[in-house]
């Protein structure tokens, strides 16, 4: 997902927005819908969490149009999975752009040419102007790895395999060594280079907290990601 980027100002930061209940009825907005096809999607497990999705989405555009500044990347695959599902109801998303920020809001592909010579935030910038502007730092659902379950599908995008070396299993991209477990853990790695997407509980030879395990650090160094 491409960081959002406006034209920079310096009337609109966040300095200058103190707070979110600038926008109450923003964060009013109820969006069914999209909560509906993110459960039939299995982006998430429950109502309460499609919910929270589609909050933190709101928050996040509301953040990048209270500091035009910068560009705010997307750090949550799921958050982001949330905006398309969203920007697919294309009625219902021009009318909420419109009414709440006066203009269209397009979601881009991430490699999409950047429309602005903005600096890009960091996480640790993010974090600190969501923190500013709503009195607490983001939730733990910005970070993909937690959603992490037995029945939660990964995909990976890039090519790996598996070598032995020095007792242990690493799987590695080219010379880099992304992950290096026991070798009792080497067919599970080999499921991993041999298939893009999968259930966690599909993994060979781990128990439950262990697969779980293995997948989260693999969605954290973003050689898996969350399926939608």
């Amino acid at each position: 997902m491409q960081p959002t980027q406006t034209e920079p100002s310096t009337s609109s930061t966040t300095s200058s927005t103190p707070s979110a209940h600038r926008r109450p009825d923003l964060f009013a907005y109820r969006a069914p819908f999209v909560i509906d096809k993110l459960l039939m999607n299995k982006t998430v497990a429950t109502e309460r969490e499609a919910e929270a999705l589609f909050r933190e989405l709101a928050r996040y555009l509301w953040l990048v149009e209270s500091d035009r500044t910068r560009a705010y990347p997307m750090f949550s695959l799921r958050v982001d999975e949330a905006w398309h599902q969203f920007a697919l109801f294309t009625i219902e998303y021009a009318d909420f752009c419109a009414r709440f920020f006066g203009r269209f809001l397009h979601h881009a592909p991430g490699n999409a040419p950047a429309a602005h010579a903005v600096r890009e935030a960091t996480w640790d910038e993010f974090a600190a102007a969501y923190s500013a502007l709503y009195g607490e730092p983001p939730p733990g659902l910005w970070d993909d790895a937690t959603s992490v379950c037995g029945p939660r599908r990964v995909i990976r995008d890039r090519e790996v395999s598996v070598r032995l070396k020095d007792g242990k299993a690493e799987l590695v991209d080219g010379d880099s060594v992304l992950v290096r477990v026991d070798a009792w853990g080497e067919p599970a790695l080999r499921f991993i280079a041999g298939h893009g997407i999968f259930y966690v509980r599909e993994l060979p030879g781990l128990d439950l907290d262990d697969r779980i395990a293995l997948c989260r650090a693999l969605v954290a160094s973003r050689t898996l990601r969350v399926a939608p």
